[in-house]
C-alpha cells in the first residue's frame, strides 16, 4: 500500500526491544513518531537513535510516543542498544521494531521498490491519535534526521488542531500564525476577539494563541 496524508495507518503486532507491541494498544490517545532504519550498527543512524533518547521528555511533553524501526533481529537490536548508550551518551528508552521479516516496512510502504531490500528504509512518520498520517518525511542515507524539525511540525500541527490556525515559514514557538482561509471574518472575530492583521484578505495574522 501506499500511505498518503491523511490515510488512516494500519495496525500492525511486531516484536520490539520492549516486547510485543501492538501500535494502535501502545499509542493509546497518543500521537506516534515513528522513525525507520535500514539495519543495525549504522553510523548516522546511531546518532539519531541516541539524540532521539535525549528528546524523550520533549516528544512525551507533546503527549507524543516515539517508535523506532530497524530491518534487523531482536537480538542484534538489544546489542546496538549497548552502542547507543556507550557512544551518544544516552540509551535506548523508547521500542525499536524488530522488522527483520519486513512485515511492518512492508505494510507501511518505507521501501522502495526500485531500491534494495533495506536502503531507503529511513522514513519519518507522524501520526495522530485518530491513527491518520499527518506526516511522512525520507530521507537519504548519508543525512541525519533533524528531530527538533519534527518537534516544531508537531507543534504546528497539534496548534492547527486545536485553535483554526496555520503556521507561516519558519514559524517558531511564539511566533505570530495564519488564520487557515476556511474561518471567515465573521467566525475569526469570536475566536480572535483582539483581532489579527489582514495583510491580504487571503493572509491574516495574529498572535499565536496561547
Amino acid at each position: 500500500m501506499s500511505l498518503k496524508l491523511g490515510d488512516i495507518v494500519p495496525n500492525f503486532t511486531q516484536a520490539s526491544t520492549k516486547g510485543p507491541l501492538n501500535l494502535y494498544e501502545w499509542a493509546g490517545d497518543r500521537w506516534v513518531v515513528l522513525f525507520s532504519h535500514p539495519k543495525d550498527f549504522t553510523p548516522v543512524c546511531t546518532t539519531e537513535l541516541g539524540a532521539v533518547a535525549a528528546l524523550v521528555p520533549e516528544f512525551a511533553r507533546r503527549n507524543v510516543a516515539v517508535l523506532g524501526l530497524s530491518v534487523d533481529t531482536l537480538d542484534s537490536h538489544q546489542r546496538w542498544a549497548s552502542d547507543i548508550a556507550e557512544t551518544q551518551g544516552h540509551a535506548l528508552n523508547f521500542p525499536l521494531i524488530a522488522d527483520d521479516d519486513r512485515q511492518v516496512a512492508t505494510l507501511l510502504d518505507l521501501i522502495h521498490p526500485a531500491a534494495s531490500d533495506t536502503a531507503t528504509v529511513r522514513t519519518v512518520l507522524v501520526i495522530d491519535p485518530a491513527r491518520k498520517l499527518r506526516l511522512s518525511l525520507t530521507y537519504p542515507a548519508s543525512t541525519g534526521r533533524n528531530f527538533a524539525e519534527i518537534l516544531r511540525t508537531i507543534d504546528s500541527l497539534q496548534l492547527t488542531d486545536s485553535h483554526k490556525v496555520a503556521t507561516p515559514a519558519n514559524w517558531q514557538q511564539g511566533d505570530d500564525v495564519i488564520i487557515v482561509p476556511s474561518v471567515d471574518n465573521e467566525a475569526a472575530r469570536s475566536l480572535f476577539p483582539n483581532g489579527w492583521t489582514e495583510v491580504k484578505p487571503y493572509l491574516r495574522t495574529v498572535r499565536q494563541p496561547a
